[in-house]
């Protein structure tokens, strides 16, 4: 087969087995292909393999504050991050690269599908969603990371795909939220999703969609017609809470009821990369993924205040105590103590001069900032590679967007808080009435202020900070701040005036940072591609 040249029409590997945990293994031709409603489930299984991967959810928490990733792993995200990339980048042309293959496999289903016989009409209807749900998520992540983009819903042929031109990037927003609302009557609702069926795209999922797109957008009045449909109605899906913040990100807990999707892992396909956030003396490798100081300084007290706040009872010399419970449900810290694979306790020291200095800011393999990430350990994982999925969408989610979108439109009330901020502190751990309790006498800034760093702690190392920042655009802020980690008083490191390490310097120009580069690798090969604003 002539080898296409354009990312843009690569389809590698278009077919394989139905179970959505499993890697492709089947391809053929298209002459015997499309005879029966199990090769059409086949070809919809190849869209969800390219649904995101694992690079893209660990990596987009390193294009924040949240986290720093040393050298040149996870696709070179870090020199995106520290503002020295062009586009030739490569997690630039990867990206580009893969949501085109997605795209190019949706639309092989559902401009085949019709070529299946006698195909029972509800299925074909819902395999058809589903493709159309995982292409309009393809659309909005391209959009989302550049902007305007080719855009089309059929195969195009080679010459076509050397002559496309952008499409504005609001067009295709637009096309989204209508494909998201289109397909809610082919999809199931959770409850009604066969067992075998978990991870598959569902009305709530498509619903949930919408709402963080409009979010993206800041078009409050839809994020809350969105959130309404699955915070007040249950025809469209039950979800809830999981009782236990730190327990839903373990395999024992896979498909519980905050869940609204996931990447899915297991089987064959499976991902290491604990290996490079937690302590090497757990992971046996370096740790090059971390936390940074300005995430772990955002967590509030257990009595609802900022650090920085009067009455807060903040101890610099014991910075750890009294803090937001999902702390320590998220980050491993100077004693810290966790089991590691043969089940022994480890007890975490980070400091300089601390024995052993394995995991201490003193080893260069070690964390530079003297934080790890614990979320998203799996001590299930044999020999590391780890088969717990990867949530993307969630129902804290749901409730802290509708939260932010009711303060946007000057709704903020007792009875919204007590339906978003409250619950999600109260699943957490907080009991004292400072933290769970609605304050009336809080202005709608001081409103964002909490609730923007209520999204932070509760979503941190789930890779939404970036589009975060990004939309409320204040990534040229807080990208352009130093990378800090812990306060030192002996070793020579690099320090700011309060004592707190420097690792990196980091560039965020405004307004040219906001958007990629369309790669060089494309425009090499499509003169007919415009290119974004300074790059």
């Amino acid at each position: 087969m002539k080898k296409l040249l354009l990312s843009i029409l690569l389809a590698g590997g278009l077919f394989g087995c139905r179970k959505l945990d499993q890697p492709i293994t089947r391809e053929f031709t298209e002459t015997a292909y499309w005879r029966d409603s199990q090769d059409a489930l086949d070809a919809l299984t190849a869209c969800y393999e390219h649904l995101s991967k694992d690079d893209y959810f660990f990596g987009d928490e390193a294009l924040s504050d949240n986290a720093y990733n040393s050298g040149g792993g996870l696709i070179n995200v870090n020199a995106i991050a520290n503002g020295g990339y062009d586009a030739a980048n490569g997690r630039v042309a990867d990206t580009w690269n893969y949501y085109y293959t997605t795209i190019r496999r949706c639309n092989t289903v559902t401009t085949n599908i019709d070529r299946v016989p006698n195909m029972d009409a509800t299925l074909k209807a819902r395999i058809v969603a589903e493709a159309r749900f995982i292409r309009a998520y393809a659309y909005f992540q391209l959009t989302a990371w550049y902007g305007d983009v080719p855009y089309y819903t059929n195969l195009i042929s080679i010459d076509e795909s050397r002559t496309i031109a952008r499409t504005d990037k609001n067009q295709i927003q637009q096309f989204v939220l209508a494909e998201l609302a289109a397909i809610q009557k082919d999809l199931p609702t959770n409850v009604q999703q066969a067992q075998n069926d978990r991870g598959r795209v569902t009305r709530g999922a498509a619903i949930a969609l919408s709402a963080r797109v409009h979010l993206f957008r800041s078009e409050w009045p839809g994020v809350v017609a969105d959130c309404e449909q699955l915070i007040t109605k249950t025809d469209n899906g039950t979800y809830s809470l999981f009782p236990s913040y730190s327990n839903q990100f373990t395999v024992a807990n896979e498909y519980n009821s905050e869940v609204i999707l996931d990447l899915q892992y297991g089987g064959g396909r499976t991902y290491d990369k604990q290996r490079s956030f937690m302590p090497q003396t757990i992971a046996a490798l370096r740790s090059v993924l971390v936390p940074t100081q300005d995430l772990v300084n955002d967590y509030i007290m257990t009595n609802g205040k900022a650090i920085g706040d009067a009455g807060s009872g903040y101890d610099e010399n014991n910075p750890y105590v009294n803090r937001d419970p999902r702390f320590e449900a998220t980050i491993l810290h100077d004693g810290s103590k966790v089991i590691d694979f043969t089940g022994t306790v480890q007890t975490i020291l980070t400091k300089p001069g601390s024995v052993p200095a394995t995991n201490t800011v003193d080893d260069q393999g070690a964390s530079p900032t003297g934080y790890y990430f614990y979320k998203y350990y799996d001590r299930a994982a044999a020999n590391y590679a780890s088969s717990l999925n990867l949530i993307m969408i969630r129902y804290a989610d749901v409730l802290l967007m509708y939260a932010e979108a009711k303060n946007e439109l000057a709704q903020m009330n007792e009875a919204v808080w007590n339906q978003t901020i409250r619950p999600i502190r109260v699943r957490a751990g907080f009991t004292d009435a400072g933290a769970t309790q609605f304050n009336a006498g809080l202005t709608q800034d001081q409103l964002r202020t909490g609730i923007r760093r209520e999204r932070r702690a509760e979503f941190a190392f789930e890779g939404l900070r970036v589009y975060d920042i990004r939309r409320w655009k204040t990534a040229d802020a807080v990208m352009n701040r130093p990378v800090r980690g812990i306060k030192v008083t002996s070793g020579a490191f690099n320090k700011d005036p309060n004592g707190y390490i420097i690792v990196e310097n980091r560039l965020f120009t405004n307004p040219k940072h906001y958007l990629w580069p369309v790669p060089t690798v494309e425009r090499d090969q499509n003169k007919n591609l415009s290119q974004n604003q300074d790059w």
